[in-house]
């Protein structure tokens, strides 16, 4: 990052400062555009000024019904209405507990009881779950976002025309409203890869700093297509605060099985994804290459282009304007986070003319803790630590390996009515335990080793790091996911004996006339073991017949994986 300037930006007060400037600065930009169905060529399209105006009815609304200071869930499908109920809660003065919309009830109800949630805004469509925390949680009014009411429900609409009312006769309150930016804004229910979630507490002061931060490192271009989860920090801090801080358009996907549609149709300059969204972006992209029987003329192609480039003549967008028209032809660059991404997919995509920007965050973090630039990526790593931030490497081992520790503006107030887990995830000298494995180089820039959660201990007392291994198979044709874990079996096989578990890429396999996944991969694993240090060679296959227990940012959750070995 030496020599390297920072982009400008501003890191507002509160949320409500910050919907209130950019829809005076960027008024007649659009902010927000969807379909209703997907069958319409035309978007509706939401301009600044209009989400100012509503989040600022809202807002007075919320605030004259006594929202300030009440916890409120949030639930439902990707939305102007969620996003507008998101930005006016928080600017009321409230508590929004954005919760998935695809959990069960009964966990949906729960959690909002253990928030002491009062609130609740949802869905027409969930009135099972609806049902289902009206019965548990202490709720005192039920909002709908969209749809249609049969029973009297009030929506949001509305409320939003009650509060513009109020403040076209002089209620004022939603300006006047004091609000304190390092008091309870939110809390986010961390989605559980390794066992239930947390619920994260953070600020407005921690959202907006991250956001200041972050666009510090990233040129955000004009416009971009929203497709993570509004409920995770990733979905609504990057995508929602930091597209509406720089004047961006964000278009709405209407979910991931109209992506290809609206990619080609909207023509985003830009996405944030998170990797396997790009990974299969990619085996589409190369199964097309290889349907046409074009695979040595492409690799040859990438050959040419790399080497022009080395030159300083850059023809990837003529080269490989085929592949570039499956994203609409205007994609520069990607933001990628909430997983590990390998690097073989970044040089691919760079090499069609398409940057991946990697980054590192966590819901603990609001989320944002490193990330690379669009004109300087660190291969291997993922980024520059931010300039707010404080990144300590516990207790490092020879390689300068050690758990990854973060002091700064973004970090947590703690875990909601958890004090023992809040004191177990701060050191002694105050800085965040983010579980993660990493190194720092001297120019500040971070790389990720693997979790210590998932830190195999063998008897024999070595280490192993799961993602090292998985990083190695989750490359072979034919693989879309691999996991890595100690064999338990009932039959008695020796503990420390690793495990590779595999999900196939059916549409690979069928179109390669692979029939024995196990044969397939013996291959590979022969070749892996025979370079291997001894205790991390892989001893034992598993193939699955159906995918990994994912959560909705589609990262493996690993507690729930069957680990016996028949």
């Amino acid at each position: 990052m030496k020599n390297y300037a920072l982009n400008p930006s501003v890191e507002y007060a509160n949320m409500r400062e910050l919907v209130a400037d950019c829809s005076k600065k960027y008024a007649g930009k659009t902010a927000y555009s969807y379909r209703k169905n997907i069958k319409d060529k035309e978007t509706v399209k939401i301009s600044y000024k209009q989400l100012g105006e509503d989040v600022c009815a809202l807002g007075t609304e919320l605030i004259a019904r006594g929202y300030t200071g009440k916890h409120v869930v949030v639930t439902g499908k990707m939305s102007y209405n969620w996003i507008c109920s998101y930005l006016a809660l928080i600017s009321a003065g409230a508590v929004i507990v954005p919760l998935d919309a695809e959990w069960e009830p009964s966990d949906l109800a729960s959690t909002a009881a253990f928030a002491e949630c009062e609130y609740l805004f949802c869905d027409r469509e969930m009135e099972e779950k609806a049902s289902a925390i009206l019965e548990q949680a202490n709720i005192k009014e039920h909002i709908l976002l969209n749809g249609k009411s049969t029973d009297g429900k009030e929506r949001l609409k509305e409320l939003i025309f009650a509060g513009g009312t109020k403040y076209e006769e002089g209620d004022n309150s939603y300006f006047e409203n004091k609000l304190d930016p390092n008091a309870l804004a939110i809390i986010v229910f961390t989605s559980g890869t390794t066992g239930k979630g947390k619920g994260v507490m953070l600020t407005q002061k921690m959202l907006l700093s991250n956001i200041a931060e972050g666009l510090k490192y990233i040129d955000v271009t004009e416009k971009s297509i929203a497709l993570l989860p509004l409920h995770h920090t990733f979905g609504s801090t990057i995508n929602v605060l930091g597209h509406l801080s720089k004047g961006a358009e964000l278009y709405l996907s209407m979910g991931t099985r109209y992506v290809l549609k609206e990619l080609k149709a909207e023509k985003p300059t830009h996405l944030v994804l998170v990797p396997l969204y790009l990974e299969t972006f990619y085996r589409k992209i190369m199964a097309n290459i290889k349907d046409k029987g074009k695979e040595a003329v492409v690799a040859n192609m990438m050959k040419v282009s790399n080497g022009l480039r080395k030159v300083g003549i850059d023809r990837r967008r003529v080269f490989f304007k085929d592949i570039l028209e499956a994203f609409g032809g205007k994609l520069q660059f990607v933001i990628s986070g909430g997983a590990p991404i390998s690097q073989e997919l970044i040089d691919a995509f760079d090499a069609w003319g398409v940057t991946v920007i990697n980054g590192y965050g966590i819901t603990e973090c609001a989320p944002l803790i490193s990330v690379n630039r669009n004109k300087k990526q660190v291969k291997g790593s993922v980024g520059f630590v931010l300039p707010s931030d404080e990144v300590k490497i516990a207790d490092p081992n020879d390689n300068g390996e050690g758990e990854i520790r973060v002091k700064g503006p973004n970090v947590m107030l703690g875990y909601y009515r958890d004090e023992a887990a809040t004191a177990d995830v701060f050191d002694e000298e105050g800085y965040f335990r983010t579980g993660d494995f990493g190194r720092l180089d001297s120019d500040g820039a971070l790389y990720i080793t693997g979790r210590l959660k998932n830190l195999i201990i063998l008897s024999n007392g070595k280490n192993v790091y799961p993602e090292e291994i998985e990083k190695v198979f989750a490359a072979v044709p034919g693989v879309q996911d691999a996991i890595v874990y100690e064999g338990q079996s009932a039959r008695g096989l020796e503990h420390n004996a690793i495990v590779l578990e595999i999900f196939p890429d059916a549409e690979y396999c069928k179109a390669n006339g692979v029939e024995d996944m196990h044969a397939h991969m013996q291959k590979y694993i022969d070749e892996y073991n025979r370079i291997a240090v001894p205790y991390k060679k892989v001893g034992i296959l598993k193939v699955r017949t159906e995918d990994f227990p994912k959560n909705t940012l589609r990262k493996i959750q690993r507690f729930k994986i069957d680990k016996t070995i028949d």
